[in-house]
């Protein structure tokens, strides 16, 4: 298992040419999720054809984040959070298109196959006839799943697909964030049992969109109200250096006993990103992973650094139009 390095909510696209398959999905289908449901394949292929500028600019956003540290040491923290809050267009880029292969006018490769530059997964529905195409074009890496129409209880099995899916990272979004850590901090984060809590830290803590630093090193995350934490992330190699970096900050000896040994985390680094004068708070930490290899500990975000409420997923998404099939 791997750990995404970045993540965020993003928009569902279904293609289907009967009409009550797709009302029935509109109606099962989880409500946090946004769905668009296309009944003609030229106006699904239309409007994703349009997303590859868009996912572009999103992804030059993120860059420019990582260059502004890189070349001015501005602290990435709150560059993140600044663009979250700021552009919230984001939420409307497709992650995962899901199409029927049967349809009369044009069948769902050929459909996915005029989708040359859109970056998203890519889910086709079979029929019991289909299955070894479909096979040959996972194969072939034209198709990153597909579903066929007989499973039984496939509206939850085609869920369960889907939030695969939506849980990993769009590659070229991964690769940027990758640029900031260290090779020590990317060799502990591929570690499988450290992946594996690492998203059940993310699943806990409800984050609807995060993204991993390696300055400081920790996960930022936020949940679909707009409240921001801090998963801080410490090797058990750096206890010492961080009780003595504690230190120089006041904290007692006590305190410090307790960060050498691993019980409890400071939050000096997030302080510092933030411009807070604060004196460092301390919090108490756990294992990531089975082995002895890092230390986590989770730190709230002070309201006055979080995005605006207006600019949160949940607002965001109350401001769509209601589902329905697109005819």
């Amino acid at each position: 298992m791997t750990f995404p390095l970045s993540n965020s909510p993003g928009t569902i696209v279904f293609l289907d040419d009967d009409p009550d398959y797709l009302e029935m999905l509109a109606l099962v289908l989880p409500r946090h999720w946004h769905v668009l449901l296309f009944l003609r394949p030229q106006d699904c292929i239309n409007h994703l054809q349009q997303e590859p500028p868009l996912w572009e600019a999103d992804a030059w956003d993120q860059q420019r984040v990582i260059d502004h540290w890189r070349e001015s040491g501005a602290p990435l923290i709150p560059q993140v959070l600044r663009y979250w809050q700021e552009s919230s267009r984001r939420f409307s880029l497709a992650r995962v298109c899901v199409v029927d292969y049967s349809m009369p006018a044009m069948d769902g490769l050929q459909a996915l196959g005029e989708l040359v530059e859109w970056p998203g997964c890519r889910v086709l529905l079979t029929g019991q006839a289909d299955e070894q195409l479909a096979v040959d074009a996972f194969n072939r890496g034209l198709i990153d799943q597909f579903v066929p129409k007989q499973t039984p209880n496939i509206s939850k099995h085609l869920i369960e697909v889907i939030k695969r899916l939506l849980a990993t990272s769009n590659s070229p979004h991964a690769q940027a964030w990758r640029s900031t850590l260290s090779p020590r901090q990317n060799a502990l984060l591929r570690v499988p049992s450290v992946a594996l809590a690492l998203s059940e830290q993310v699943a806990e803590r409800q984050w609807v969109e995060y993204v991993t630093l390696g300055s400081p090193f920790g996960v930022l995350g936020v949940d679909v109200q707009g409240h921001a934490s801090w998963l801080q992330l410490e090797p058990f190699e750096g206890l010492a250096e961080l009780a003595e970096l504690a230190a120089t900050e006041g904290v007692d000896a006590g305190q410090l006993e307790a960060i050498r040994s691993g019980e409890q985390l400071p939050d000096i680094e997030l302080r510092q990103s933030l411009g807070r004068a604060s004196p460092p708070a301390l919090a108490p930490a756990f294992a990531v992973g089975r082995e002895e290899l890092l230390l986590g500990a989770i730190f709230p975000i002070a309201p006055e650094h979080v995005p605006d409420p207006t600019h949160t997923f949940s607002q965001w998404l109350a401001r769509q139009a209601p589902r329905r099939v697109k005819d």
